[in-house]
């Protein structure tokens, strides 16, 4: 159970002073402010002055001196920054800043390794203090805070239509294998696209349900004549058992994904994005490097892939803190964190 121990206030210090005037026992005083005695003994001990020890008696309790020592106290005691060691801090930096990992994979990995011992919050204090805000990081005055997951993050409103469930599919989610359902194996992948510029090119991108491992590349458009041979290359040469897309126009070629890579696709409910999880989450982490309203058409496709490839060595907090890259090729690595 946690502590649920409440430091004095001034007004419970002033009563005790008149408490004291009217010859109160320290028990007294205690049962009546609701105390434990020894708070109340404490109190008085730490806040009394002009007595020597043999003169108990003559010790005058002064509040406005206990409120005082209290308050210095306990600026004295709170947090101090951390990530003292420039080694430490430059690590961190570089984890936080340019590969944008979260705190909770930075301090999760680096035990996984046994680099540094870091706890989460301290990242988290380092980062709300501002330790790493740095020329050229700040926006909207938030600093590097704006770095973190969500932070600002607009939201989708209720009313937008899309025309999902549309489109004829060959199964219902329901239908799906347990195998995948519960991310027993390799091949089991989940399907979206991230736009950029409206009519542009876009994103296709696939995500592994076991090991969150992604795949894809750039469509010259979300039509499903473009999108359809994306991801027959992106999936060529993994294994492939199901797809789990959303029911969006540009996977209406499915079967001819089907008859490629001998592979089911399984439709969820329309607007049902929960459903393909993995694939929403990796389609946000996308987003730290592309944001909404970029322009594909400026991208090359080895940005991409480079991209692709950052998240794919990025640690994952669902994975024991080991990345999708180890897990979906059974490989251990050294991510060289110092």
């Amino acid at each position: 159970m946690g502590c649920h121990y409440k430091h004095l206030n001034i007004d419970e210090r002033e009563n005790l002073l008149l408490l004291l005037g009217e010859g109160k026992t320290i028990r007294e005083i205690a049962r009546e402010m609701g105390r434990d005695k020894s708070t109340i003994s404490r109190e008085i001990a730490r806040n009394s002055l002009g007595a020597k020890k043999s003169e108990k008696k003559k010790k005058v309790y002064r509040p406005s001196l206990a409120q005082s020592r209290y308050e210095k106290r306990r600026k004295s005691c709170c947090p101090k920054k951390k990530l003292l060691s420039p080694e430490i801090y430059e690590t961190v930096r570089k984890l936080f800043l340019e590969m944008k990992w979260s705190p909770e994979q930075i301090a999760g990995r680096m035990r996984e390794e046994g680099t540094f011992l870091i706890s989460t919050n301290t990242i988290y204090r380092a980062i709300y203090t501002g330790m790493f805000d740095e020329a050229g990081c700040s926006r909207n005055r938030k600093g590097a805070k704006r770095y973190l997951r969500h932070k600002g993050k607009p939201r989708k409103g209720k009313k937008s239509k899309d025309g999902r469930g549309k489109i004829k599919i060959s199964h219902e989610l329901a239908e799906r294998p347990k195998e995948a359902n519960e991310r027993m194996r390799i091949g089991d992948w989940e399907e979206d696209t991230v736009i950029g510029k409206p009519g542009g090119p876009c994103l296709v991108t696939s995500v592994d349900r076991k090991s969150r491992f992604l795949v894809g590349g750039k469509s010259e458009n979300k039509r499903a004549e473009s999108v359809t041979p994306v991801m027959i290359k992106a999936h060529q040469g993994l294994p492939v058992y199901t797809i789990t897309p959303d029911r969006g126009t540009e996977f209406s070629h499915h079967r001819k994904v089907t008859a490629a890579l001998k592979a089911e696709f399984y439709f969820p409910p329309p607007h049902h994005p929960w459903e393909r999880g993995s694939n929403e989450n990796t389609n946000g982490l996308i987003r730290e490097y592309f944001p909404k309203s970029t322009n594909f058409a400026m991208i090359s496709e080895e940005e991409i892939q480079a991209v692709f490839q950052k998240l794919n060595l990025r640690p994952r907090k669902c994975l024991g803190f080991k990345t999708p890259f180890e897990v979906f090729y059974n490989l251990s690595l050294l991510l060289h964190l110092t």
